[in-house]
């Protein structure tokens, strides 16, 4: 039967770690992958990590967002069909009725609850034949029951990865050296800083 898990676990615990190496399984079977995120800077992200993760082993990726112009997402789709693209990380663009793959394996949701029931029905469609991998930080209550009354399968990542350093959250006054010391302290250790004003 085709998989359908629910991987639980906090920010920077491993759940995209986890999805890449089942990606790459799936790629190395002879199968597509898709990642749907639900924003085009977590597309953005997705696709870096993974052309320089997978950058040596031959796996072609392709991206499906409004950041594409409308004739790299007519080529995407196209690639995509073909099978000449092994990997796509998308917005919900990838749920349009255009596109279509080849050999779709393993499809990877990232972040469930941001997407609308239009498109959870589009994915409930496609869950029955390819294996589906839900990754969250936060699971929505009808997410979280299927997987408690064993309609889904469940797996929580408790365990932080070593070196991980703990979530520090401050409050004050907007205040332009504090602002100016967090992004340089950030940058000074190699982190990554995502500014919302």
């Amino acid at each position: 039967r085709a998989m359908d898990r629910l991987v639980g676990g906090d920010v920077g615990y491993g759940k995209t770690e986890v999805a890449m190496r089942a990606i790459f399984r799936a790629v190395q079977g002879g199968k597509q992958a898709c990642i749907l995120a639900p924003t085009t800077v977590l597309v953005e992200q997705h696709f870096r990590t993974m052309s320089d993760r997978f950058g040596g082993f031959g796996v072609n990726l392709g991206k499906l967002s409004r950041f594409q112009s409308k004739g790299e997402q007519i080529d995407t789709v196209k690639k995509l069909a073909e099978g000449r693209l092994d990997v796509v990380v998308g917005t919900h663009r990838v749920l349009s009725a255009d596109v279509r793959f080849k050999d779709l394996g393993l499809l990877v949701i990232d972040e469930e609850q941001r997407f609308g029931v239009a498109h959870k029905e589009r994915i409930k469609k496609t869950k029955t034949q390819v294996d589906v991998l839900t990754l969250t930080a936060t699971p929505i209550p009808r997410t979280l029951h299927l997987a408690m009354a064993n309609l889904r399968d469940l797996s929580i990542i408790a365990t932080p990865p070593a070196d991980r350093r703990a979530v520090r959250t401050f409050v004050s006054r907007v205040d332009d050296t504090t602002i100016k010391e967090a992004i340089q302290r950030e940058i000074a250790r190699g982190g990554q800083i995502f500014f919302i004003t």
